[in-house]
C-alpha cells in the first residue's frame, strides 16, 4: 500500500481569485489605454480550398480600436472587394466563395493594424496558403526483375502537396504491406528491401499518399516483382529461420547502405524542432542496426528509436545536441559505420519580451527586446507600425540598442511601440504599450472574499489592484498590528500574500490596503482553516485465487463542515463498480475475482478543498496461459526432441507440464496423456513407438488449475517394426451352447508398430493332442461353432502387421457355450429357526448333470397364506441365493405366523435347471408391528383422546396394546404410567392432571410372543404455551384451577342456557319461520310467501335444514365450523375462553356417534331439545 500525494490542481483550486506571482499589471477596461492584438492567425496559415477563408484578427483598447489590412505590404481595399468582408467589432477576414472565385488568388502576406486615438498594434505577418493535393502522374511500370537475396528499392516519389501528404504502401487490393527489419518504409516514402526473398513477389506493391486537408488518397500504379531464384520451391516454414537463407542457396554479403549513401553526410536542423537521423542498410543475412554519439552518450530523456532501430529521433533539440552522430549495421559477415554531422541553428527567440509600461505624468521606465538566435538576430524598433526613425522626435526618450528608455513621460508619450527581431530563419514580432495615467488606487476582486484552506497547508491570500503611479500594498489581520511581511508571511510584488503554513491560529480576517499619492483603497479577505482529509485506513496489497472474495478497506477522517466524496481508481482510470463489486464508505469489496480484476488499486477520498490517496495492487493468481512455439529436434526412430515456449503462469508459478500426443491412424482427432515432466523445464525427449503419425500439444499446470493446450506441434512418423506385444484380457466364452466367442483388448496406435494390424486366433481343445485351429482376424473377436457342451479350450491370439509376427503369445484356458442343469437337489430337509427365518439342507448334484460352470443354489419361497383369519397375503414368489457349490443355507426376513412353501434349484451361466419336490412349512408367532395410525387429539384442557388402527402385520393373534405416558414440562419428567388394553379397544381417553404440561404417549401391540415395534406420540402444545411469558402461565394456572373460578364460570354458562333455552320457546310457539324450499337456496322477491315473510311448518319441518345452524335471532345460516359445545364437553356444558367470555355458537349434529371404550356417549344438544318443543 502506498499514499500518494495530491495533485497540485487540487490545491490551485482552492484559491479562486489567484493571479500569477509575476506578469504585467492589466489596466481596467473602463480606463483608456491604447490597443493591444488578442488573437491571431499562425504565420503560415494553410486552408482548404473548399472552405470561405478566414484570417482572424482581434484586439481590445479604449477607445474600442478600428481595423484595416496589408497585403504584400500594400494597402488592402476591403471595399473593393465584393468577396471580402471584415466581422463586426472585429478585424477578422472573412473571404467568400459561395458565388465563385479561386482561393489561390487570394494567396499572399497579410498582416493587420488594430488603431485608437493613443496608438496602433500590429499583427504577425500571415502567410496564407491554399492547401493543394495534386494527381499522381500516369505512368506505366514494368516489373521489377531482382535477383533473390538482392538490394531492392522501390520509389514512391509522390507529387508535391502542401501541406506533404503521409505516405503508406499497400498492395493493390488494398492490404497493408508487412514490414520489419528487412522490409521498411524510409521516411522519403521509398520502400527497402535489405535483400529480396523469393515470398516478396506474392504480392504487389503501391505507394498510397493521403492529404490532410481534403482527406483523400491517391495511389500510384502497383509495381510487380518478379524474383529470379535457384530454389524455386518456397517452404513458409522456412520464414525467419537462422538458416533461411542458407537453406535456400543465397549467398551472404557484408551490409552496405543504402540511405544515406557513402560514409558521412551533414544534416541541419533548427533548434526546438525534433532531429531524425536515418540508416537503412543492405546485406544477408538482415543486418541490424546501431546508434552512437562522438564523444558522448544519446539524450536518454530525448531520444528514441524508429523503423526497426533504422531511424533515431531526437525531440525539442537544442545546442547541445549538436555533434557527430555514426550509426552501424553489423551482419555476421561484416559491418560498416556512416557518420551524420549535426548542426543546430535556431530561429530568434525571446530572452525579455517587452511589456506595456504603464506610468505616471513625470515618471521615468523602460522597453526591453532581447532575443536570441542563430545565427544572432537583428532588432528592429516601430512606434504604431512606423519605423521609430521615422517617426516625430521625443525629447523624453531615448534608444539604445534593445532597449528604449523614457525620462519625465507625459501623457503625449502614450503610444504603442513594435519590436522586431529576425534572422534568416524566422522572426518575432511583439506589441508594448506606453500609458501614462493618473489614477488614485483601486480595488479589482470582489468585496469581502471568503476563501477556505486546509491545515498546513500553503496559500495565497491575492489582492488585485490599479493604480498610477503604483500603489504600494500592506496587508493586516483582523484590522489591527503591523504589516504582515516576513517569518510565516511573505509579499510578491503584485500583492498577493502568501503563508507559508497554514495553522489554526491562521484563521481571520485579512485586510490589504494599497496606497499611492492619489489615495488608498483596502479590501477584506475571510480566512477559514478545515481539518485536512486523511486516510488512517489504507488499502493493502492482496494476493488472491480467481473466483475469490477480495476487500479492500479505506477509513477516513475529515473536516465535518466538508462533504467528504469516496471514490476508486483503476490503474489510475476511474472504476466501473459492476455487478461483482460492492462499493460502501470504508471498503471496496470484489466477488468473484478474474484475472482482469488485477492491478492497482486506488481509493481517492476528497472534498471540495483537498484529497488524500492511497494505493495497493491486487494480484490475481490465475491458471497458466497455454504454452507456444512447439518445435520437434532430434529426430530419431524410437525418440525425438520436443521444446516450447512457457506461457505466463499468471502470477502462480508452473509446477507440471503434460504433453499429450494424438494420432491419425486408429483414434484421429483423441488426445491421449504421453508423459510429465517438471514445470522448470521447457524441452524433453520423448520415446516413440514404430509407425505412429505423432503430433504433440502441452499443457501448463499450476496450483490454480490447467492451462488451454497449446497449439499442436507439426506431425512427425515413426518408421515402422514387427509388433513387441500381444493383446491382452484374452477370453473364451460360450453364447450358446454350441459355440465359444473369443475375445481380446484389441492394441492401440502406440502398440500397433505398422500397418494393416490383424490377429492370428487359434485354439484347440484341452488335454487332446489335437492339432490347433487358426483364423486370422482384424476386429476384437472370433466365434468358434459346433462346439461340445461346456468343454475346455486353449487359446492363443497373436499381433501381426505388414512388418511381421508379434512373439509367441500365451495360452489362455476358455470354455464352451453351456447349457441348463439337467437334475435338482435332492432330499430338500427345512428347519425352522426362528418366526422369520429356516435353515435348509439338500444333497448336491453330481458334476456332469450342471453343464457349465455352477453359479449357485437357489431357493424360490413363497407366503401360501397366514394363520390368522380373514387376512389377505402375497403369494409373490421370492428368491434366497446361495453362491457355489454348497449343501446347506439359512432363508431370512419371513413373515410370522404363515404358511410357506418352497421349491430348490441349481443355477449355472446359462440359468436354471429343474425344480426340486415342493416342500411346506409354517412359522410362528411373532412380535406385531407398530399400530398404525396414531394419533392424540386435545378437545379441551382436561382431557386427550387417543385413537390408533391395528398394526399392519399382527404376525401372531393379538393379545392386547400397552400404552406408557409420561407427563413432562420442559426439561422435568413425570413419573410413567402404564395403561394395558384389550385387543379391541383403540380409543382411549385421559384426564389431565395437570393442564399445564404436555404429555408422551408410547404404544405398541402384543402377542403371546412379547410387545412389538412401539410408536411415540406427543400431545399439542396448550394455549398458554404460544405465549411464552412465565408470568402470564403462572397466573393462568393460579386462577383457572381455583374452584371458586370453575363454579363461577358454571353459573354464568347456566343463566345463559336457560335464557337462550326461553327465547327459543317463545319465537318456536306459532311462530313464522322463513324457510327455503331447496337447501342452500336463498329466498328470493319472486316467493308467494314473501309478501308477510311467514311460512307456515309441515309435519317435515319439524328440525333444521340439515347441515346449517340456527342463530340466536332465528335465522338458519349454513354451519360454518364441526366445533360444537357437545364435541367440546360431556353433556354439551358451555366452554369458556382463558378470560372467562362464552363461546357463543351452537351447532346441530345430524346423528350421534357411537362411543367406544372410555369415551362417553354425545348428550342432546340445546337446539334439538328447543325444536322437539316446539
Amino acid at each position: 500500500m502506498a499514499r500518494q500525494p495530491p495533485p497540485p490542481s487540487v490545491h490551485a483550486a482552492i484559491l479562486l481569485f489567484l493571479l500569477s506571482l509575476s506578469g504585467a499589471i492589466k489596466i481596467p477596461m473602463d480606463l483608456s489605454q491604447p490597443p493591444t492584438i488578442t488573437k491571431q492567425s499562425v504565420k503560415d496559415h494553410i486552408v482548404d480550398p473548399r472552405d470561405n477563408i478566414l484570417i482572424e484578427c482581434e484586439a481590445k483598447g479604449n477607445p474600442a480600436p478600428s481595423f484595416h489590412w496589408t497585403r504584400n505590404s500594400r494597402f488592402f481595399n476591403i471595399a473593393k472587394d465584393p468577396r471580402v468582408s471584415m466581422r463586426r467589432k472585429s478585424g477578422t477576414l472573412v473571404i467568400d466563395f459561395r458565388s465563385g472565385g479561386r482561393p489561390e488568388e487570394y494567396e499572399g502576406e497579410y498582416q493587420c493594424f488594430a488603431r485608437n486615438k493613443f496608438g496602433t498594434a500590429l499583427s504577425n505577418r500571415i502567410r496564407l496558403q491554399v492547401s493543394k493535393s495534386p494527381l499522381w502522374p500516369k505512368e506505366n511500370l514494368d516489373p521489377v526483375v531482382v535477383q533473390e537475396g538482392a538490394p531492392l528499392t522501390l520509389q514512391c516519389n509522390p507529387p508535391p502537396g502542401l501541406p506533404s501528404p503521409v505516405i503508406f504502401w499497400m498492395s493493390s487490393s488494398m492490404e497493408p504491406i508487412t514490414q520489419d527489419k528487412r522490409v521498411s518504409q524510409g521516411h522519403n516514402g521509398d520502400l527497402y528491401f535489405s535483400n529480396v526473398m523469393l515470398q516478396d513477389m506474392q504480392t504487389d506493391y503501391s505507394c498510397n499518399a493521403r492529404f490532410h486537408f481534403t482527406h483523400t488518397i491517391q495511389q500510384k500504379n502497383a509495381f510487380t516483382l518478379k524474383v529470379l531464384t535457384n530454389n524455386p520451391y518456397n517452404d513458409s516454414s522456412l520464414r525467419n529461420h537462422p538458416d533461411m537463407y542458407s537453406a535456400r542457396g543465397v549467398a551472404e554479403r557484408t551490409p552496405s547502405f543504402m540511405y544515406p549513401q557513402g560514409t558521412a553526410s551533414s544534416q541541419m536542423v533548427l533548434r526546438g524542432t525534433d532531429l531524425l537521423l536515418e540508416c537503412i542498410a543492405s546485406g544477408v543475412p538482415t543486418p541490424d542496426i546501431a546508434w552512437y554519439k562522438k564523444g558522448g552518450d544519446l539524450p536518454s530523456d530525448k531520444a528514441k528509436f524508429e523503423n526497426f532501430n533504422k531511424a533515431l529521433r531526437i525531440t525539442n533539440v537544442s545546442e547541445e545536441d549538436s555533434g557527430e552522430y555514426f550509426c552501424l549495421a553489423s551482419n555476421k559477415m561484416g559491418s560498416i559505420r556512416h557518420t551524420i554531422s549535426v548542426r543546430v541553428k535556431a530561429a530568434p527567440y525571446w530572452l525579455d519580451e517587452p511589456k506595456n509600461l504603464i506610468l505616471a505624468p513625470g515618471e521615468d521606465g523602460r522597453l526591453v527586446c532581447r532575443a536570441n538566435g542563430n545565427p544572432k538576430p537583428t532588432v528592429q524598433w516601430m512606434v504604431n507600425g512606423e519605423p521609430l526613425q521615422s517617426a516625430p522626435p521625443n525629447p523624453n526618450r531615448e534608444v539604445a540598442g534593445d532597449t528604449i528608455i523614457f525620462r519625465d513621460t507625459q501623457i503625449s508619450s502614450r503610444a504603442v511601440y513594435q519590436c522586431n527581431t529576425s534572422n534568416e530563419h524566422g522572426y518575432l514580432l511583439a506589441n508594448a504599450f506606453v500609458s501614462v495615467l493618473d489614477v488614485p488606487p483601486r480595488m479589482l476582486s470582489p468585496r469581502n472574499q471568503l476563501i477556505r484552506v486546509i491545515l498546513y497547508n500553503r496559500t495565497r491570500l491575492d489582492c488585485p489592484f490599479f493604480g498610477s503611479p503604483i500603489p504600494t500594498l500592506r496587508w493586516f489581520k483582523n484590522g489591527q498590528g503591523s504589516n504582515l511581511d516576513g517569518g510565516n508571511y511573505h509579499v510578491y510584488e503584485n500583492g498577493s500574500l502568501e503563508i507559508k503554513m497554514i495553522r489554526k491560529e491562521d484563521q481571520g480576517i485579512y485586510t490589504c490596503v494599497a496606497t499611492n499619492i492619489l489615495g488608498k483603497a483596502e479590501n477584506q479577505v475571510r480566512l477559514e482553516v478545515k481539518d485536512p482529509t486523511r486516510i488512517y485506513r489504507m488499502p493493502e496489497d492482496q494476493v488472491a485465487k480467481r473466483g475469490t472474495t477480495v476487500q479492500l478497506e479505506c477509513r477516513v477522517k475529515h473536516d465535518p463542515s466538508l462533504k467528504l466524496m469516496v471514490s476508486w481508481l483503476k490503474d489510475d482510470e476511474p472504476l466501473y463498480i459492476g455487478n461483482r463489486m460492492k462499493k460502501e464508505d470504508d471498503s471496496l469489496t470484489i466477488f468473484g475475482v478474474a484475472e482482469r480484476d488485477q492491478g492497482s488499486y486506488t481509493c481517492v477520498a476528497s472534498t471540495e478543498l483537498d484529497q488524500d490517496l492511497a494505493k495497493a495492487y491486487l494480484t490475481v493468481l490465475g491458471r497458466p496461459d497455454r504454452p507456444r512455439d512447439l518445435e520437434l529436434t532430434d529426430l530419431a526412430e524410437r525418440s525425438v526432441r520436443l521444446t516450447w515456449i512457457p506461457g505466463d503462469d499468471n502470477n502462480s508459478p508452473i509446477t507440471d507440464y503434460v504433453v499429450q500426443f494424438e494420432e491419425d491412424q486408429f483414434q484421429p482427432g483423441v488426445w491421449h496423456d504421453h508423459s510429465k515432466f517438471p514445470g522448470s523445464v521447457n524441452s524433453a525427449i520423448l520415446q516413440l513407438s514404430p509407425y505412429v503419425n505423432y503430433q504433440f500439444r502441452v499443457i501448463a499446470i499450476n496450483e490454480v488449475g490447467s492451462s488451454h493446450p497449446s497449439l499442436p506441434s507439426e506431425r512427425y512418423r515413426t518408421s515402422g517394426a514387427p509388433p513387441e506385444s500381444n493383446p491382452a484380457d484374452v477370453k473364451g466364452e460360450g453364447t450358446r451352447k454350441n459355440n465359444m466367442e473369443i475375445t481380446w483388448t484389441p492394441m492401440n496406435a502406440t502398440s500397433a508398430f505398422g500397418p494393416n494390424l490383424r490377429y492370428i486366433v487359434k485354439w484347440r481343445r484341452r488335454e487332446t493332442r489335437e492339432t490347433w485351429n487358426n483364423a486370422t482376424v482384424w476386429g476384437s473377436r472370433y466365434v468358434v461353432g459346433q462346439t461340445p457342451v461346456y468343454v475346455p479350450y486353449e487359446i492363443r491370439v497373436q499381433a501381426e502387421n505388414d512388418f511381421g509376427k508379434g512373439p509367441e503369445p500365451d495360452t489362455v484356458i476358455g470354455y464352451s457355450g453351456e447349457d441348463y442343469p439337467r437334475a435338482a437337489p435332492t432330499d430338500v430337509k427345512i428347519r425352522v429357526l426362528n418366526s422369520t427365518a429356516i435353515s435348509l439342507q439338500w444333497n448336491r448334484v453330481y458334476p456332469d448333470t450342471v453343464q457349465g460352470q455352477l453359479r449357485e443354489y437357489r431357493a424360490y419361497y413363497w407366503r401360501e397364506s397366514s394363520l390368522l383369519k380373514n387376512l389377505w397375503v402375497s403369494q409373490k414368489r421370492q428368491q434366497a441365493s446361495f453362491p457355489g457349490d454348497r449343501p446347506r443355507g439359512v432363508v431370512s426376513r419371513l413373515f410370522p405366523y404363515s404358511n410357506y412353501k418352497l421349491e430348490m434349484v441349481v443355477v449355472n451361466g446359462r440359468g436354471d435347471g429343474p425344480r426340486s419336490e415342493t416342500k411346506e412349512f409354517t412359522t410362528p408367532e411373532g412380535v406385531p408391528s407398530a399400530p398404525r395410525r396414531f394419533r392424540v387429539r386435545q378437545p379441551n384442557l382436561e382431557t386427550i383422546n387417543l385413537e390408533w388402527d391395528h398394526p399392519e402385520h399382527p404376525n401372531g393373534i393379538l393379545i392386547g396394546y400397552t400404552l406408557k405416558y409420561v407427563a413432562f414440562n420442559g426439561t422435568k419428567l413425570g413419573k410413567q404410567i402404564v395403561e394395558n388394553f384389550s385387543p379391541n379397544q383403540t380409543k382411549f381417553t385421559m384426564q389431565r392432571a395437570d393442564p399445564v404440561s404436555r404429555y408422551r404417549f408410547t404404544l405398541s401391540a402384543r402377542t403371546q410372543v412379547g410387545s412389538g415395534e412401539a410408536v411415540t406420540e406427543e400431545s399439542p402444545a396448550p394455549p398458554n404455551e404460544a405465549t411464552p411469558t412465565a408470568a402470564y402461565t403462572n397466573n393462568q394456572a393460579d386462577i383457572a384451577t381455583q374452584g371458586w373460578f370453575i363454579g363461577l364460570m358454571c353459573a354464568i354458562a347456566l343463566l345463559v342456557l336457560i335464557l337462550l333455552i326461553v327465547c327459543f320457546i317463545k319465537r318456536s310457539r306459532g311462530g313464522k319461520y322463513p324457510v327455503r324450499e331447496k337447501k342452500d337456496v336463498p329466498l328470493g322477491p319472486e316467493d308467494p310467501k314473501e309478501e308477510d315473510g311467514s311460512f307456515d311448518y309441515s309435519d317435515e319441518d319439524n328440525k333444521p335444514l340439515q347441515g346449517s345452524q340456527t342463530s340466536l335471532d332465528g335465522t338458519i345460516k349454513q354451519q360454518e365450523s364441526d366445533d360444537s359445545l357437545v364435541d367440546y364437553g360431556e353433556g354439551g356444558e358451555g366452554q369458556f375462553n382463558e378470560d372467562g367470555s362464552f363461546i357463543g355458537q351452537y351447532t346441530v349434529k345430524k346423528d350421534k356417534e357411537e362411543t367406544e371404550g372410555n369415551e362417553s356417549s354425545e348428550a342432546t344438544s340445546p337446539v334439538n331439545a328447543i325444536y322437539s318443543l316446539a
